[in-house]
C-alpha cells in the first residue's frame, strides 16, 4: 500500500511538471528564482505604490514629466556601474551585491521623509528624498529585471530556459497580484512611510535567497570576473564591424519606431492617469497619500490578476491562431479607439475623463507586458544572429530610455502650451483639467494610430527579410510568424525571380507547415517553372489532400515534362474517391515515355481489375527485362509503387544482380516500399557496399520501426566493420522515431569509444534537437553530467598510464638478445603505447566537447573547442573562458582544468575529486590499463600487448584469453606474439583452435607458429 502511494505521488509529481513543461532537474531553480524575484517586485511595487501616493499629494503630477527626464538617464548609467562590478567581482557575487545595494537606500529613505519642514537650498528635504525615491524604484525595476535574466541565464542553459524562464518571469505578475491586494492592509498596519522600512526587508530577503541560490549552484558562475580588457576591445571592434545595410536597414528603423512608440504611449498614459488620480484624490496630507496608495494597490491586484491569466492562458495562444502582426495591431488599435470612445463620451458627459484613463491604462499594462512581451523575440527573428543582440541592446538599453527621456520634455512643453491656450481660473479647476486630459488623449489616439501604421511597414519589411533568410538557409524556424511567412512564400513564388529563391521558399515552407503545404502551392502550380511543379507536387504527395485535386487535375491537362506528369496522375489516384482505370490506360503504350508508363501501370496494379492489372503486369514485364537500362530502371521504380508484386516478385533475384547500379539501387527502395521481409537482408548487405550504401541507407530508412531490430543486430555486432556499424545507427537516427531514439540513448550510456562518440553525433545532428531533447528527457541534465563524468575518470586513468609508463626506458633479461637492442626496442614499443593513449586522451576530450552541445548552444561549445585546440596559449585562455562562462556542471573546475595547459601530473591532480590517484610500477600500471579494456580502442589493447612482450612482463590468463578472442585481427595477432614469448606451451594448446580464423594475416600467423613451434619440439 505504501508503494502504491509513493507511485501514485510521483505519478501527479510528473503530471504536474509536464502541465508546467519542466523537467524534475529544473524545479529547485526554477522555484528558487521565482521566489526571489516574486520576493523582491512585491517590496518594489509596495514602494512604488507608496512612492506615487506621497508625490501626488505632496508635489502633484505636473512634476511627473521631470522624473521621466531623469529616468532617462538611469538605464544607460546603471548599465555601466553593473558592467563594472562584473569586471572586479565574480557574477555569483555581483547579483547578489546588486540586489543588497538596491535594499540599502530604502531603509535611509525612511529618514529623509520625516523632514518635511527642514530645507537645502529652498528646497525641502521630504521633496528631494520623495523625488529619489520615485528615480530609485525606477533604477530598482531596471536592476531586477537585468539581474533577473543574467542570473537566469547563467543558472539555466538555451535550452532549460525556454521552460523555466517564462516561469520565472510571472514572478512579477503574481507580485503585483500580492503586493497590491496586501498594500491596504500595509498601510493600515505601518503606515504610509514606514512602508519603505518593510520594502527594504522584502529586497533585503530577497538577496539573502539569492546568495543562497547563487552558492548552491555556484558551479554555474564564472569564478573570475567576466570580462578583461582585451576582451572588451575586441567585442568593440567586432560590433562596430556590423553593418545594418539594405533590407536590414529598412526594417530597422520600423522596429526600433515599434518599441520607441509603445514606451511613449506607455508614458504618455501612465501620466494622464496620475494626473487624474491627484485630482481625484478626496483629502489632503496623510491621509490623502494613503487613499491614492491603497486605490493603486486594489487597482494594481485586479490588474495583476488579469496579467497573470492573459500570460498563462492567452499570450501564445492568440499568437498562434491570429498571427504576430495582428497580435501586435491590438495593443496601438484598441489604445486608439478607447481614447476616441474616451474622448467621445468625455464630451457627451456620459463617463468622467478618470473613468476613461483608468480603461486607457488597464488595456494598456495588460497587453504591454503580455502579448507585447510574446510578440517582441518573433519581431528580431529575421535579424541575423551577429546583429540581432546589437539591435535588441539598441532597441532596450538606447531607444525605450531615451524615448521616456524625450516623452517628459515633449509633456512639459503641452503642460506650458495647455496653460495658455485653454481657459482656466485656477490651479484646481477641474473643466480646465479635463480638458487638458482630452488633449492628452488626442496625442495618444495620434501615436496610436502611428504606431499601428509602423506595424504595418514592419510586416511588409518583415516578409521580404523571411524570403531573404529562407535563401540563406539562415533562418529558424521555432518563432516564426506562419501566416506572414505563408504570404511570403505566395507573394515570391507569383513573382519574377531565381529559380534557387523560390525552390528555397518552398523548402523552408515544407519544414514548417508540412502538411499545409498545398494551400500555397496548389494555387500557383501552373504558373511555376516545371522544376519546381515537380518540386510542388514531390512535397505536396507526402500529405495528399482531397481539397487540392481539381488544381491538380487542371494541371494535368497541360503539356507536361514525364516526371511532373507521373507526379500529377499519383497525386490524383490518392486523392480522388473513385479514380478512372480507364484514363490510365493509354499511358501503357510502348511510345510513351517509361516514367509516365512505370507510374500508370503501378497504379493500375493498385485498384484494377483482374484484366487491367494482367495489362498492367506485362507492361512492367517488358520494362524490367527490357535492353536499355533507363526501361530497367523505370520498371523497377514502378513496383514500389504497386501494393502487391504478385508474379513481378521472380524478377527480383536478376535484378539484385543486374549490371546496372541504378537498377539495383532503385530495387533496394522497392524492397522497402513492399515490405518484402525476405530480401531485408540484401538491405543490410547493401550498406557494405560504398556503390549501394546511399540507396541502402534510404531504403531501410523508410522502413520506419519496422527496420529497428535488423538495425540494432547489425550495429551491436563487434565482428561487423566500424564503418557498417556506424551506417545502422546512422539509419536509426535518420528513422528519428520515438523506439529509434530509445535504441540510441540506451546504446549511448553503455557504449563506449568510437561507438558513443558515432552515437553522439547521429544524436546531434538530428532535425529539429529531435535527439537533444530525446537524450534529455530520457536521462536529464543529471544522465549527462554522469557520461561526462565517466570520461574525465577514464582521462585520470589515461594520465595515470602515461605518467607511470614515462619511467619505462630498457629491460633486461631477453633471451638471446643484445640488451641494448632490448632497450631500444621496448622504449619505441612504450612510445606507441604512450602515443595510443594520447590519442585515447584526444578522443575522450571530443566526447566532453559533443557532451557539453546537449546542454548549452552549439556554436559557444564550438567556439570554446576550436580555441582550445589551437595550443596557443592566447586562444587556450579565451576558450577556457568561454567554458568558464557557458559550463555549470559540478564537476566544472576538473574540467576546465583537464583543457588548460599543464602536465599529465598536474592533470591528474586536478582530477582527484574524481579519481585517487596511486603510483604503480610500469608492469603494474600496463596489467590496470588491460583490465580497462573495454574503454581502449584496439590500436592501445594490441600495443599494451607488445609493450609486455617486449618487456618480459607477465599478464594474467583471463586478459590474454580473453584479448585472444577480440573482434579484431591485429589485436589477436600482439597477443599471439605476447604467448610466443611468455608461454610457448599453452601456445602450442591453443593454435590448433587458431587455425581457420577469418583475418588472413591471423591464419599465416598460426600457420606459421605452428610450424615453428611443431619443428622445435621434434628437435
Amino acid at each position: 500500500m505504501e508503494n502504491f502511494q509513493i507511485s501514485g505521488s510521483a505519478g501527479v509529481r510528473q503530471g504536474v511538471l509536464r502541465s508546467l513543461n519542466l523537467r524534475s532537474e529544473e524545479v529547485e531553480r526554477t522555484v528558487l528564482m521565482f521566489l526571489v524575484y516574486t520576493l523582491t517586485s512585491v517590496g518594489l511595487i509596495w514602494l512604488e505604490l507608496s512612492t506615487v501616493g506621497l508625490f501626488l499629494d505632496e508635489f502633484g503630477a505636473d512634476k511627473m514629466p521631470y522624473i521621466y527626464i531623469a529616468s532617462a538617464f538611469i538605464g544607460s548609467g546603471l548599465g555601466f556601474v553593473y558592467s563594472w562590478l562584473q569586471k572586479i567581482l565574480p557574477l555569483r557575487r555581483t547579483v547578489v551585491v546588486v540586489l543588497a545595494m538596491m535594499s540599502v537606500p530604502l531603509f535611509l529613505f525612511r529618514l529623509g521623509i520625516g523632514y518635511e519642514n527642514t530645507k537645502i537650498a529652498g528646497i525641502s528635504i521630504a521633496f528631494i528624498t520623495i523625488f529619489l525615491m520615485w528615480l530609485w524604484v525606477e533604477a530598482c525595476y531596471v536592476l531586477n529585471d537585468l539581474n533577473t535574466s543574467i542570473t537566469s541565464n547563467q543558472l539555466f542553459n538555451i535550452r532549460e530556459i525556454k521552460r523555466t524562464y517564462p516561469l520565472v518571469s510571472s514572478g512579477y505578475l503574481v507580485a503585483g497580484v500580492v503586493s497590491g491586494f496586501s498594500l491596504p492592509v500595509l498601510l493600515y498596519v505601518v503606515g504610509l512611510k514606514n512602508v519603505t522600512l518593510i520594502s527594504g526587508l522584502m529586497v533585503a530577503t530577497g538577496s539573502v535567497l539569492l546568495y543562497y541560490l547563487t552558492e548552491k549552484y555556484r558551479q554555474a558562475f564564472p569564478e573570475t570576473a567576466h570580462w578583461t580588457e582585451d576582451e572588451d576591445e575586441d567585442d568593440q571592434e567586432e560590433f562596430t564591424a556590423r553593418k545594418v545595410t539594405g533590407p536590414l536597414q529598412k526594417y530597422a528603423v520600423p522596429l526600433v519606431s515599434f518599441f520607441v512608440l509603445a514606451e511613449v504611449v506607455y508614458v504618455l498614459v501612465d501620466f494622464q492617469f496620475y494626473s487624474q488620480l491627484e485630482y481625484q484624490n478626496p483629502s489632503d496630507g496623510a491621509s490623502g497619500a494613503s487613499w491614492i496608495a491603497s486605490f493603486l494597490g486594489i487597482y494594481e491586484g485586479i490588474q495583476g490578476l488579469f496579467q497573470v491569466a492573459t500570460q498563462w492562458f492567452a499570450s501564445s495562444r492568440l499568437v498562434e491562431r491570429i498571427g504576430v502582426f495582428v497580435t501586435a495591431m491590438i495593443l496601438p488599435a484598441g489604445i486608439a479607439i478607447l481614447g476616441v470612445l474616451t474622448i467621445g463620451a468625455s464630451l457627451g458627459q456620459l463617463v468622467s475623463v478618470f473613468i476613461g484613463l483608468i480603461l486607457l491604462r488597464f488595456f494598456d499594462e495588460l497587453l504591454h507586458y503580455t502579448l507585447l512581451e510574446t510578440v517582441s523575440p518573433v519581431l528580431f527573428q529575421p535579424i541575423p544572429d551577429n546583429i540581432r543582440s546589437g539591435i535588441q541592446t539598441l532597441v532596450n538599453g538606447v531607444g525605450e530610455p531615451l524615448s521616456c527621456g524625450v516623452t517628459g520634455v515633449g509633456i512639459l512643453i503641452m503642460l506650458w502650451v495647455t496653460d495658455k491656450v485653454l481657459p482656466h481660473q485656477d490651479e484646481k479647476d477641474t473643466l480646465f483639467h479635463d480638458n487638458q486630459s482630452l488633449v492628452f488623449i488626442g496625442a495618444i489616439v495620434l501615436l496610436a494610430l502611428l504606431w499601428v501604421f509602423v506595424v504595418w511597414l514592419i510586416r511588409s519589411q518583415y516578409v521580404g527579410l523571411l524570403v531573404k533568410s529562407a535563401e540563406r538557409g539562415r533562418l529558424g524556424v521555432t518563432d516564426v510568424d506562419l501566416k506572414a511567412l505563408k504570404r511570403a512564400v505566395v507573394e515570391t513564388l507569383e513573382k519574377p525571380g531565381s529559380e534557387d529563391e523560390k525552390r528555397s521558399c518552398i523548402e523552408l515552407l515544407t519544414q514548417i507547415d508540412p502538411k499545409n503545404v498545398g494551400e500555397v502551392l496548389a494555387p500557383i502550380l501552373e504558373v511555376l517553372p516545371s522544376a519546381l511543379q515537380r518540386q510542388s507536387l514531390e512535397t505536396m504527395l507526402q500529405h495528399p489532400n482531397p481539397a487540392y485535386l481539381e488544381a491538380v487535375r487542371a494541371l494535368s491537362e497541360q503539356s507536361l515534362p514525364p516526371e511532373v506528369l507521373a507526379l500529377a496522375l499519383r497525386y490524383i489516384w490518392l486523392t480522388e474517391a473513385e479514380p478512372n482505370i480507364d484514363s490510365l490506360r493509354p499511358y501503357l503504350q510502348p511510345n510513351v515515355d517509361p516514367v509516365v508508363r512505370g507510374t500508370a501501370a503501378a497504379l493500375i496494379m493498385r485498384r484494377g481489375d483482374r484484366q487491367q492489372k494482367a495489362e498492367a503486369t506485362n507492361t512492367l514485364r517488358q520494362m524490367l527485362t527490357h535492353k536499355q537500362e533507363r526501361e530497367r530502371v523505370m520498371g523497377t521504380r514502378a513496383l514500389g509503387e504497386a501494393d502487391y508484386l504478385q508474379g513481378l516478385r521472380l524478377y527480383i533475384p536478376n535484378l539484385l544482380q543486374d549490371e546496372s547500379l541504378r537498377v539495383r539501387c532503385a530495387l533496394l527502395d522497392v524492397i522497402s516500399s513492399t515490405h518484402s521481409e525476405e530480401y531485408y537482408p540484401s538491405l543490410l548487405r547493401g550498406l557494405g557496399y560504398k556503390s549501394t550504401r546511399e540507396a541502402a541507407l534510404q531504403a531501410i530508412v523508410k522502413l520506419h520501426n519496422d527496420a529497428i531490430p535488423l538495425l540494432v543486430y547489425l550495429a551491436e555486432d563487434i565482428h561487423k566493420s566500424d564503418l557498417v556499424r556506424l551506417q545502422a545507427w546512422t539509419a536509426l537516427g535518420q528513422i528519428g522515431t520515438v523506439e529509434a531514439i530509445d535504441i540510441l540513448v540506451s546504446n549511448l550510456m553503455s557504449a563506449w569509444g568510437t561507438t558513443r562518440r558515432n552515437i553522439l553525433r547521429i544524436l546531434l545532428k538530428m532535425p529539429s534537437e529531435a535527439g537533444i531533447e530525446g537524450v534529455l528527457d530520457r536521462i536529464g541534465r543529471s544522465g549527462l553530467e554522469t557520461l561526462i563524468e565517466q570520461e574525465l575518470m577514464f582521462i585520470g586513468q589515461i594520465y595515470a598510464g602515461l605518467v607511470d609508463l614515462s619511467a619505462v626506458t630498457t629491460y633486461g633479461n631477453f633471451a638471446d638478445r643484445d640488451v641494448n637492442s632490448a632497450g631500444s626496442l621496448g622504449n619505441d614499443t612504450a612510445q606507441l603505447l604512450q602515443r595510443a593513449l594520447a590519442g585515447l586522451e584526444a578522443d575522450a576530450k571530443d566526447r566532453c566537447f559533443l557532451l557539453m552541445k546537449f546542454l548549452y548552444p552549439l556554436e559557444t561549445v564550438q567556439a570554446a573547442a576550436f580555441n582550445i585546440a589551437s595550443g596557443q596559449p592566447s586562444l587556450v585562455a579565451r576558450g577556457l573562458e568561454i567554458l568558464d562562462n557557458t559550463v555549470d556542471i559540478a564537476k566544472k573546475r576538473s574540467l576546465l582544468n583537464l583543457f588548460d595547459q599543464h602536465s599529465e601530473r598536474e592533470k591528474l591532480s586536478n582530477l582527484s575529486e574524481l579519481m585517487v590517484y596511486k603510483p604503480l610500477t610500469p608492469s603494474d600500471r600496463l596489467r590496470r590499463l588491460l583490465e580497462l579494456r573495454h574503454f581502449l580502442s584496439d590500436w592501445a589493447l594490441a600495443c599494451c600487448f607488445h609493450l609486455a612482450r617486449e618487456a618480459r612482463w607477465s599478464l594474467t590468463a583471463q586478459q590474454t584469453l580473453v584479448c585472444l578472442q577480440h573482434p579484431t585481427g591485429f589485436v589477436r595477432e600482439a597477443v599471439l606474439a605476447y604467448l610466443k614469448i611468455a608461454s610457448p606451451r599453452a601456445l602450442l594448446e591453443l593454435l590448433p583452435r587458431l587455425q581457420n580464423d577469418p583475418d588472413n594475416l591471423v591464419s599465416a600467423q598460426v600457420e606459421e607458429m605452428m610450424a615453428e613451434l611443431g619443428a622445435g619440439g621434434k628437435r
